[in-house]
């Protein structure tokens, strides 16, 4: 019980000073927060090692029972690297998620110049936030703004319909969605 309390103190406390440092941030530093890799967790994580995409019969689901954009349990999108806000390889959100971190996107090379270009690089490692570093083949969720924001620039990563979060559709079409779908 100590230790479960700790815990969820910890993770609260951090929670709060992210929460801090966003409502005090200048617009820059604002605007990042929807596209920097997530903070650390208190969580430790097993990461294993590097596979394809699971088979339908094997993919996890939300342990939340949240949906996808398809209606149906959301899968997990990626576990290697650990991607998710929470970094729980789950394209869930929540209240501390101010970028909606929904859409799991297959990384391509295009995608990840036009998103440095934009100021949010996300293939160069940043280990104080245990962030490896993305390469074309990867899988990440997104925030939905960014691959609207890629759409219409026509460099737009492929999605997992199965592994995009429903909210995804308060920012994105559906139909934009399924043209982009992982073959």
């Amino acid at each position: 019980m100590i230790k479960h309390t700790t815990r969820c103190a910890l993770r609260c406390a951090l929670s709060l000073t992210a929460l801090l440092s966003l409502v005090y941030a200048s617009p820059t530093r604002a605007q990042e927060a929807c596209l920097a890799p997530a903070p650390p967790s208190t969580k430790t994580a097993h990461t294993p090692p590097k596979s394809e995409p699971m088979s339908d019969t094997t993919t996890p689901t939300s342990p939340r029972g949240d949906l996808n954009v398809l209606g149906t349990p959301l899968k997990q999108c990626c576990t290697s690297p650990l991607t998710g806000f929470e970094r729980d390889g789950f394209c869930h959100t929540g209240p501390h998620d101010r970028g909606r971190h929904v859409v799991c996107a297959v990384m391509t090379e295009a995608f990840l110049s036009y998103t440095k270009a934009q100021g949010n690089d996300l293939s160069t490692p940043r280990p104080e936030y245990r962030f490896p570093g993305l390469k074309p083949g990867d899988r990440w969720c997104l925030c939905a703004l960014r691959w609207a924001e890629a759409e219409r620039a026509g460099v737009a990563p492929s999605v997992d319909l199965e592994a995009t979060h429903q909210s995804a559709l308060k920012v994105v079409s559906l139909e934009a969605l399924k043209a982009h779908q992982e073959l």
